[in-house]
């Protein structure tokens, strides 16, 4: 590369030395500086197969896992007879997610990181992105509706039956999905960005159209809002159950083995918060995946 960039400079130099001598060197100079730019991109997108095959083997580990738990979750919450309520319905709607995502992007995914470079055309590019940031969205929205249910039931009992009947309970579901998938519409219009292929990272995702991009809209509205909304409903659980503790603390016997109205109210409430810390943990394991993703995803242009 460096032989030839020697010979091209001149070439340059014989052609406008003798009445341009000033523009050799600006035009030697601009060379140079194109020379170093494609040799420093290629050392930048130059992954190490070690690194990409790990990446496709974590990819299949995932899919294998993700499909068999998720399947099995979503045929043993719909066969109980005496789990049909509202919680299971957005248990449902989460590993139904969960399920499209290992079925759908995971294993372009790792073909994406086995091949190192993306080799199924410019129509699955398009709807790769589309089917991520949707299945991600509809995730995070039916943990959003699950933590809301979880704190109307622990913090605003009294509103519970009122607020989730069955048809209730539905459009919230179909609510949820529709939301997540209807912000991608026009980045897969390509009307406000679009979908398309980042050849810097091989990987399909939303690019910049007419310097412009809905990224930060979709990571405030779709990510960022939602998960405040859980945050903020779950610090309400657990200070109510704090409250709780304390009370029965202050009203409890002497003896522990005598039981009291408020103690066996309170046993009642048992399985909801372990469900609500178990909830707790599957957000903050999602948190833990995806934000770093998202971060980088949104702010990528300031990171390059």
């Amino acid at each position: 590369m460096l032989e030839m960039a020697e010979a091209a400079n001149l070439t340059i130099r014989n052609k406008y030395d003798p009445v341009y001598p000033n523009q050799s060197l600006n035009i030697d100079v601009k060379l140079m500086d194109n020379i170093n730019q494609t040799t420093v991109l290629k050392e930048i997108i130059k992954y190490p197969r070690g690194v990409t095959i790990f990446a496709a083997v974590c990819c299949i580990i995932f899919i294998i896992t993700g499909l068999l738990g998720n399947l099995l979750t979503i045929l043993a919450l719909c066969r109980s007879v005496k789990l049909r309520n509202a919680t299971t319905a957005f248990v449902v709607s989460l590993c139904t997610a969960d399920f499209l995502f290992c079925a759908i992007n995971l294993p372009l995914t790792a073909s994406r990181y086995i091949h190192q470079s993306w080799l199924l055309g410019e129509t699955m590019c398009s709807l790769f992105p589309f089917f991520f940031y949707g299945n991600v969205g509809a995730s995070l929205m039916s943990m959003t509706l699950i933590t809301i249910n979880r704190f109307i039931l622990i913090n605003h009992h009294n509103l519970y039956d009122k607020v989730y009947r069955k048809h209730y309970v539905a459009l919230m579901v179909i609510f949820s999905w529709i939301f997540s998938f209807s912000m991608l519409i026009p980045t897969l219009a390509s009307t406000w960005g679009k979908f398309g292929l980042d050849e810097e990272t091989f990987s399909c995702t939303i690019l910049k159209r007419n310097g412009r991009s809905p990224k930060k809209f979709l990571f405030i509205l779709g990510f960022l809002i939602p998960c405040i909304v859980i945050i903020v409903s779950y610090s309400c659980i657990f200070y109510k159950v704090r409250n709780s503790r304390k009370n029965i603390e202050a009203h409890s016997p002497v003896s522990p083995t005598t039981p009291t109205p408020l103690m066996k109210q309170s046993t009642q409430r048992k399985d909801e918060i372990r469900l609500t810390r178990m909830m707790l943990i599957i957000f903050c394991s999602f948190i833990l995946c995806f934000l770093p993703l998202m971060i980088v995803n949104v702010f990528d242009s300031k990171v390059r």
